[in-house]
């Protein structure tokens, strides 16, 4: 059996719309009906008329669509788990919130904003303090929106993109539970951080500035501040697809995001700013045999009722409070 052609037939046969996320692997990306970064995916998938979303990324992102699009059958044929969203959950933003509190911060003079990288009940529980999500693409606009509040942001939880935004912002940032001074911050950072984002190192600019005399550097901003201090260009996933592609020809660049990403943007003068493959193995996870027996079960009428995306009721409400806050700056 040729699995591309039998995942072509059934989405042809089913009302579904197959999505995949930037960092999918090629064979599983190529098949997609809507690629994008997250916060895109589910909106376009809000705006289809397909009772089944089959989405391929992980487990937030699926959320996320649920929640935007609580009428829809959201199912994942592979439910893998960003590593940064795991670092949070409501038990540990608690935790952070209560060390704050301890610092004299009280919870009216904070507003919480999280990263779109975050369990539905993490964004949940920020809808419910009056706060916002944000993408890497919008957290300028959204920081910036939050500050006028005259409180204090709590951003989680990627502490890398809170301080590379505080520091773009000419704004103070300190880390909960490093010892900083959370009273002197107006950014104050839960410490989560993307895995594969840690990989890039200054060696690796230095070593290619060295090598190429003109070369260009364009880093994600989960990577470390002091990586994006020495980069060229900082810009999310769909920012550094449009900067890399308005580039001549011959210009050469070394790009710090995930690898299958960068791998398809062009064929030349384009490098991986590592000598490790930054390669995101939850991303990496859903496989065609994956996609193919999620289509089968949808046609089937025997779905797997742990690829299907439920939200409660409660969690569902806040959380899109949250992301409408976004979407309303």
């Amino acid at each position: 059996m040729n699995l591309k052609e039998e995942i072509i037939r059934l989405k042809e046969e089913l009302d579904v719309t197959l999505v995949a996320h930037f960092y999918q692997r090629d064979e599983v990306f190529e098949l997609a009906d809507i690629t994008g970064d997250s916060l895109e995916l589910a909106k376009r998938a809000k705006a289809t008329d397909s009772e089944f979303i089959v989405f391929c990324g992980v487990g937030f992102m699926g959320e996320s669509v649920k929640v935007l699009s609580p009428q829809k059958r959201v199912l994942m044929p592979k439910i893998a788990c960003c590593a940064m969203a795991r670092m949070i959950d409501e038990g540990y933003y608690e935790e952070n919130l209560k060390l704050i509190n301890d610092a004299g911060i009280a919870n009216e003079d904070i507003l919480p904003i999280t990263y779109i990288n975050s369990s539905a009940r993490v964004k949940a529980r920020v809808g419910e303090m009056g706060g916002m999500v944000c993408t890497s693409s919008n957290a300028y606009k959204i920081i910036e929106k939050g500050l006028k509040s005259g409180k204090k942001i709590f951003f989680v939880p990627d502490r890398c993109l809170g301080q590379n935004f505080a520091k773009s912002l000419n704004l103070k940032s300190a880390i909960v539970g490093d010892g900083s001074d959370l009273n002197e911050a107006d950014i104050i950072c839960y410490n989560g951080f993307c895995s594969v984002h840690q990989l890039f190192t200054v060696e690796d600019i230095e070593f290619y500035r060295e090598k190429y005399e003109d070369i260009l550097i364009a880093v994600h901003p989960e990577c470390d501040p002091a990586i994006c201090d020495k980069a060229d260009f900082v810009g999310s996933t769909s920012q550094l697809i449009e900067f890399i592609k308005e580039l001549p020809e011959d210009q050469k660049v070394a790009v710090g995001t995930e690898f299958n990403m960068v791998n398809r943007l062009r064929t030349k003068n384009t490098y991986i700013l590592s000598s490790t493959k930054p390669e995101c193995p939850t991303m990496n996870e859903t496989t065609l045999e994956d996609v193919y027996n999620t289509l089968k079960s949808i046609k089937d009428d025997k779905i797997i009722k742990e690829t299907e995306i439920f939200i409660d009721e409660d969690t569902a409400k806040y959380a899109k409070l949250a992301l409408e806050r976004m979407f309303e700056v």
